[in-house]
């Protein structure tokens, strides 16, 4: 995060900085750092596993009303994870395309044991 730079909040002394990223490789970390809780991991890794299983099964099936069911999927073990066991706000309200990106390659990462399940 060398590169980050902070919102005038931050330099002002307000309570919650937002950082500013200008690649993935740079957002990562802070989005690890934001996801440090076992259970907000692993809720975000159901819900993403759940998200890819309904876009799976979208596109075989044709049922394209599984899609309606990839947001509450998604986000709804996401927002569970952030709000009663991380206790901070998702990064989706702040970097919503890297948190997404964030998303999918925590999930690999888990997979590929290179973060605690």
């Amino acid at each position: 995060m060398t590169e980050t730079t902070i919102d005038k909040k931050a330099e002002s002394g307000a309570p919650e900085a937002t950082p500013r990223f200008s690649s993935f490789k740079e957002f990562y970390p802070f989005y690890l750092n934001e996801h440090s809780n076992l259970t907000c991991r692993r809720l975000h890794f159901v819900g993403t596993a759940l998200v890819i299983g309904l876009l799976i099964g979208a596109l075989v099936s044709q049922n394209w009303t599984l899609l309606a069911a990839v947001p509450v999927a998604g986000y709804g073990f996401a927002w569970v994870g952030h709000f009663f066991f991380e206790h901070n706000r998702p990064a989706t309200f702040k970097n919503p395309f890297y948190s997404l990106w964030g998303d999918f390659v925590m999930f690999k990462d888990i997979l590929l044991g290179k973060i605690e399940r």
